[in-house]
């Protein structure tokens, strides 16, 4: 036998025209419709195609252009420079300055190159230890409020290699000013130290719904920080554009991208009319970037803002070089879970795989206890390890943008940025971002958003994996150790009195930077509240309505919480009982969809192996002391078995008989015989949930 010379993959495998393979599904089909079928419909408004093919690929190639190479698409840094992989930023939200600093030591010596601190809400606000009062059972946020408590909670902490991030709320510039003093204290070059101010005062707006001075006023002082910034500090950025109240309150990935843009152009024209040039002043912004667990979406997304930030620049008259956009990217608040919260260590693995695929500057990786306690030393070592196997072991960073050229990718990239621009342009025609956030418009663009997407997750059309499927009602509760935060506020009061402080609080700003007559202020001793006062806050603060936040788990996770403290009051939780009927095979698969629909819930489900007829269903029922019971079988036997075993259970003490399955055109004949409500696919599952824990007493009407 001869064999061929050559193999050629055309000879053997012929080539499959998209029309041959259409004609090919759509028989398969048997007469339902492709688009419904196979053709995916995002929150986005996108249409996700099964198959992409040479057709799909971007006619215009040049908005995709080189990686470090103007539009960005590919990345903003050119290999070289992207190859040494991203930034490994924590966060720090402990009150007690001590402990802040211990777990930032220890974080470092396992690998994070940089880090953030978030300041307690008394400093985001301008105010001192002793000026506030608030919740001290969710107090979460660093106590450091002067230069000598910055000090201490970075004792030993090596500023000169690592860099530090902000995250000081409407006090952006109070909080900067402490940060530089504190370079200068250990003599460092300015010139030379790596960190971030965030201010970002439209975020703190929408995230609280205060301000404690006009937000005039407050874009001057951004504008003037900057301006001090770039001429004081060429490597810190003063200004952050962070989105995250608008993510994690629903905002699609387009309308996300589009209020970054509103809110970054709001920035440039503050810095602009404080003497920045366009290039200097997009110098000095970084984004944060909030992602989810759709992975091709959050890479997508990542590409898109880059090539939507340079378009914005050019269009400012800025250079190409400088829409070089700079991406912190964190892994979403509103995609974690407080119940099963261990699989949040998954959602962070996707995010943070998304991250790097998308070619982010920075990265936070967040500990899976995030949303439950203040993360302990094991939650933020797998964090961080999360990001060091990413690089270290996986190395994903050393392929620069490997979605590239993909017709899928670069198809949902291109369509983002094009939504997203429109909307964007929507938002100029309505004043800005400023006036959009103050009016309400943005609130409720959002709620518009997150309507469908809030009915798919109560349908499950949209599963979250722990808490509405495969829920575990009987999973131990992480243990929460919560600081003592009232002694921790009265011994940062006492050090705020006992501080050496040379700071006249007379003085006020002369004509020039209200940044370096803060800097000077700090070093001479200026707390936070004095800082705050110096550069005029509380004069005109501004009030509008928070964004409201929406966990996508919340709505289950509060049925949860309610069927929780009903057991802690009653000693038992809510019950249903599973009337399996028939063979295995004709009840198993309903069985496992009623237990998994009422464990969402909190329930706890009563199952069995199946019975042969009603009335050893029903006395079984009685015996297990539920209110509730589910039949469950095939349609093949329900036309026989649903009209007496309906009436038999509720003869047994059935408050409530549920029928797992579509009725269909027997509704009306099952209600008659005692079947009260009915779960099937697309119900919606939180109502029937409410519904059933309200006859059982757990929630109110």
């Amino acid at each position: 036998m001869t064999l061929p010379l050559e193999f050629t993959m055309e000879d053997d495998f012929p080539s499959v025209s998209y029309e041959q393979w259409r004609a090919v599904v759509e028989e398969d089909l048997k007469g339902a419709p492709f688009e419904k079928k196979l053709v995916t419909h995002t929150y986005e408004g996108m249409n996700i195609q099964p198959v992409y093919t040479l057709a799909d690929a971007l006619s215009n190639q040049e908005v995709i252009g080189l990686p470090g190479s103007p539009p960005f698409v590919r990345g903003s840094l050119p290999p070289q420079a992207a190859i040494s992989g991203a930034d490994l930023r924590q966060e720090y939200s402990h009150p007690d300055i001590h402990e802040t600093n211990r777990q930032i030591r220890a974080d470092i010596a396992g690998g994070v190159t940089s880090i953030q601190l978030q300041l307690d809400s008394a400093a985001s606000n301008g105010l001192d230890p002793d000026e506030i009062s608030i919740d001290e059972s969710i107090a979460v946020g660093v106590m450091a409020h002067s230069l000598s408590d910055l000090d201490d909670t970075l004792q030993a902490v090596p500023l000169d290699r690592v860099g530090t991030s902000l995250d000081a709320g409407a006090a952006f510039m109070p909080a900067a000013v402490l940060l530089v003093s504190l370079w200068q204290k250990r003599g460092i070059d300015l010139t030379q130290v790596q960190g971030a101010f965030n201010s970002d005062p439209l975020s703190a707006l929408a995230r609280t719904g205060h301000l404690p001075l006009s937000l005039e006023a407050s874009l001057e002082l951004l504008g003037d920080l900057a301006q001090w910034t770039s001429t004081n500090c060429p490597q810190v950025t003063a200004v952050g554009v962070n989105t995250s109240p608008y993510h994690c309150a629903g905002a699609t990935a387009a309308q996300d991208l589009a209020f970054q843009m509103a809110t970054a152009v709001t920035y440039l024209r503050a810095m602009t009319a404080n003497g920045l040039g366009i290039d200097e002043a997009a110098k000095q912004i970084i984004f944060r970037v909030e992602l989810g667990t759709h992975h091709f979406l959050a890479i997508a997304k990542l590409r898109a803002a880059r090539r939507l930030w340079s378009r914005l620049v050019a269009a400012s008259d800025g250079s190409p070089e400088a829409g070089a956009m700079k991406i912190h990217a964190r892994t979403s608040d509103r995609v974690l879970t407080h119940r099963d919260p261990y699989v949040n260590i998954l959602r962070n693995t996707v995010a943070m795989f998304a991250a790097t695929i998308g070619g982010a500057n920075v990265v936070t990786s967040v500990p899976f206890d995030s949303l439950i306690r203040l993360p302990d030393e094991f939650s933020r070592r797998v964090a961080r390890n999360t990001q060091l196997i990413i690089q270290e072991e996986a190395h994903l960073h050393r392929v620069i943008d490997p979605g590239g050229g993909s017709w899928f990718l670069e198809s949902i990239t291109d369509q983002l940025a094009k939504e997203a621009w429109e909307i964007f342009q929507e938002i100029e025609r309505l004043d800005g971002m400023a006036a959009v956030l103050q009016s309400g418009w943005v609130a409720d663009e959002i709620a518009s958003a997150h309507a469908p997407r809030a009915t798919d997750i109560a349908q499950r059309k949209e599963g979250i994996t722990g808490v509405s499927e495969f829920p575990d009602i009987a999973e131990a509760p992480l243990e929460v150790v919560a600081p003592d935060v009232s002694a921790i506020r009265r011994a940062a009061t006492e050090r705020m009195k006992n501080a050496q402080n040379g700071f006249d609080s007379a003085e006020t700003p002369s004509a020039g930077s209200k940044t370096a007559v803060a800097v000077e202020a700090a070093t001479k001793g200026a707390t936070i509240g004095q800082l705050a006062r110096l550069v005029g806050f509380h004069v005109a603060p501004i009030e509008v309505k928070a964004i409201e936040v929406r966990s996508f788990a919340q709505p289950y996770e509060e049925l949860r919480d309610a069927v929780d403290n009903f057991e802690i009051r009653h000693g038992r939780r809510p019950a249903v009982f599973l009337a399996n009927m028939g063979p295995i095979a004709h009840h198993t698969a309903r069985a496992g969809y009623a237990k998994n629909f009422f464990e969402a819930g909190g329930f706890k489900v009563f199952s069995n192996d199946g019975f042969k007829d009603a009335e050893a269903a029903a006395k079984s029922f009685a015996e297990s002391g539920a209110a509730t019971a589910v039949i469950c079988s095939s349609d093949k036997l329900y036309a026989e078995i649903v009209p007496l075993l309906a009436a038999k259970l509720k003869q047994a003490g059935a408050r409530s008989v549920v029928l797992a399955g579509n009725p269909g055109t027997n509704e009306a004949e099952w209600r008659s015989a005692g079947v009260d409500r009915f779960i099937y696919m697309k119900c919606n599952v939180l109502e029937t949930l409410r519904d059933v824990l309200r006859e059982e007493g757990v929630i109110g009407s």
